[in-house]
Order: structure tokens, then C-alpha cells, then sequence
């Protein structure tokens, strides 16, 4: 009986001191968040590139080109496929035409094409927009309404406008989910449509980085079969998500001969770390391998200017540096570190254009 009640007694001190504890006192447990945050930043990047000669480098790009097309899941364009044009506008320098590419198996790809008026064959400029329900709308600059006039000035989005008046044959894609691919149930909701794509699509064993370089590849096949068009004199440019298109556009297809990120010079480990992170950037696994400064040198040893606004919010000091340190090394090994510019401007995040106009003239157009 004694015994018994030495129980009780020591039950019931337990539960005195448990009811004691404050809250505060209580272990605290990690939030999923934070967990993720933390440990993307001590993520592997075990395929930097450690060389010094372009031969390393050359070793290096091909084994880390071919990790990361198997990273990117399928990504080879149609060699069979269906084209039809659907409008032509004769905007006074240039004609606007609009195309829907289509085959079977994979979603129809539209896109724009801006030809110059004047004699051919013209220099390819692949333009690439970022985020946005106007997808490659803004870029070719129509701004029939105040939302879309708007977003262009906000974010100097006409690009391929400019260069088409350049006299640069200018090919825009939309990508996925944007533009007139959204779908219409996401248009109005604060749903995000690059997350629920990316999912959908890695049920069928495909990425959405996968599957928008396979459209842009695309886009490029079609736009060099024109009569008016040099496929040796291709470049590449874009803001924002445009911009990390841009850069995996040129790392994997060396057609490029120049590329222009704009607003795109961060890391993965960084964004990743943060409450929101877009699905369309995502490369399943790709920090055990590198980040975007690895991608970036797979351009090496041809030209790229990473253009970054000084208030542009989306570019964090310190990592930016990381990048920069990283992709100098390989520009460096290629034995061409002046073909790297990172061309900083006063502004936020926007296109700014200043330096890239002149070296895509001179080095394209002759000028």
C-alpha cells in the first residue's frame, strides 16, 4: 500500500513541475522554412569548377553541360512540327507576325517574330520576357491598354521592340505558364501557376526549365529557316525570369553567340531559402552540383553581360559577389575575361540596355 502511494506522490510532483514550465521554456522546433533555408545553404555545389586552363574548363563544361541536361528532364525540341501564322502588322520599321508552332505530344508554342524592313539576311535576337499575364506581349511592345503600358515603362520591358528597330530580326516565345498559356482559372486568383505547373509537370518526369528551353530551342530552329534570317549572328536577352532563361538558353545551345541576363544574377541557394521561390526555376536537385554561377559558365568563353539594377530588390549583396567571383574564374580559365561584363545601372529592376546595345551592334550588325 505504501508503495503505492509513493507512486502517486511522485506522479503527481511530475505533473506539478510540467504544469510549471512556461511556454518559452518548451523546446522550438524548426518551421519546414527554416529547415529548407538552412540546409540549401550548406548544399553540396560539389561541380564547381576548381581549374585554371581552358582545357580544364572545356572537361569541365561538357561533364557538367550533360549532369545538367539530365537535371532539366526532356528538353529536345520537335524536328517534325506544324506552323501557322495567325497575324501580320506593319508596324512602319518593322512587320509583326504572329505564329503558333505545333506537334504532337507537347503544348502549341506561340510566338512573335519581327522582321525588319529593310534588306536581309538580319542578325536573330532571341527576347525573353519574365513573369507576367502579358508573357511575350510586353516584349514586342504592344500597349494597347494603361495596365500594359504601364508595365512597360515600369520595367523598360519593349525590348524587342527596340532591337527590331534596329534592324535586328527578333524572335519572342511565350513561355509557360505566362501570357496567353495561362490558364484562365489562375488569371484572377492568387494561385500561383508556375508552382502548380512545376508539380503537374514532374508527374510526367519533366521540369518547367525543361520545358520552356525545349520551346526556345524551338523557337530558334523555326526562326533560322527563314529566308531573312543569319543563323550565324544569334543573340540572347531577357529580364527577370527572362534573364535565367537567357543564361540556360546560351549555356545549352551554342548557336548563342552573345547573351544579356538582365535582373537574373542570384543564386538558387539564396532564393530557395526564401518564403516564396518560383517553380518555374527550379532544377530538382541541382545543389548538389552547382547553382546559377556554373550554369553561367557553361557560356564561357562567349560573350555575356549580366545587367543588375543598383535598388534592384530580387539581387542580394554578398551572394551577388559569390556569382560574380565564380563566373570571373571560368572567364578567366577561358582565357577571355573581358567577354564578361556585369554591367551595374542606376535603377531597379528593369532592362536597361545601355551597354548591350552597343556590343550587339558592333559585334552583329557591323556598326
Amino acid at each position: 500500500m505504501a508503495l503505492i502511494w509513493r507512486i502517486k506522490f511522485f506522479i503527481f510532483c511530475l505533473l506539478l513541475i510540467a504544469s510549471g514550465l512556461r511556454a518559452e521554456e518548451l523546446p522550438k522546433i524548426p518551421t519546414v522554412d527554416q529547415a529548407i533555408g538552412k540546409a540549401t545553404k550548406k548544399a553540396p555545389l560539389a561541380w564547381q569548377f576548381t581549374g585554371d586552363t581552358s582545357e580544364e574548363l572545356h572537361s569541365w563544361q561538357k561533364k557538367f553541360r550533360t549532369k545538367l541536361g539530365e537535371l532539366l528532364g526532356p528538353h529536345t525540341p520537335p524536328v517534325i512540327f506544324s506552323r501557322e501564322r495567325i497575324s501580320q502588322t506593319d508596324t512602319g520599321k518593322f512587320i509583326r507576325e504572329q505564329w503558333l508552332l505545333k506537334a504532337t505530344g507537347i503544348p502549341t508554342l506561340p510566338l512573335y517574330i519581327l522582321r525588319p524592313k529593310s534588306k536581309g539576311p538580319h542578325p536573330i535576337i532571341l527576347a525573353l520576357h519574365g513573369h507576367g499575364k502579358f508573357g511575350h506581349d510586353a516584349v514586342v511592345g504592344i500597349a494597347n491598354t494603361e495596365e500594359r503600358r504601364s508595365n512597360i515603362t515600369k520595367h523598360n520591358y519593349d525590348y524587342g521592340k527596340e532591337f527590331a528597330n534596329r534592324g535586328f530580326l527578333v524572335v519572342a516565345p511565350c513561355m509557360l505558364p505566362f501570357g496567353s498559356r495561362l490558364d484562365s482559372r489562375y488569371s484572377n486568383t492568387k494561385t500561383d501557376p508556375c508552382a502548380i505547373t512545376f508539380v503537374r509537370l514532374s508527374l510526367l518526369g519533366q521540369t518547367l526549365m525543361g520545358s520552356n528551353l525545349r520551346d526556345c530551342k524551338w523557337a530558334l530552329d523555326f526562326t533560322c529557316t527563314q529566308k531573312d534570317a543569319d543563323s550565324k549572328r544569334i543573340a540572347c536577352i531577357g529580364l527577370s525570369y527572362g534573364g535565367r532563361m537567357t543564361m540556360l538558353t546560351a549555356a545549352m545551345d551554342q548557336r548563342i553567340k552573345i547573351a544579356v541576363p538582365s535582373g537574373a544574377l542570384n543564386l538558387m541557394q539564396e532564393r530557395i531559402g526564401n518564403p516564396y521561390s518560383c517553380g518555374a526555376q527550379v532544377i530538382p536537385g541541382l545543389l548538389k552540383y552547382g547553382d546559377v554561377p556554373e550554369i553561367g559558365s557553361l557560356i564561357a568563353p562567349r560573350h555575356c553581360i549580366w545587367e543588375t539594377g543598383s535598388q534592384d530588390k530580387l539581387i542580394v549583396s554578398g551572394w551577388k559577389e559569390k556569382a560574380i567571383e565564380r563566373l570571373e574564374k571560368a572567364y578567366q580559365a577561358a582565357g577571355y575575361p573581358n567577354r564578361l561584363q556585369i554591367h551595374n545601372f542606376e535603377g531597379g529592376h528593369r532592362w536597361d540596355g545601355i551597354t548591350a546595345i552597343a556590343l550587339l551592334e558592333k559585334m552583329l550588325l557591323g556598326n
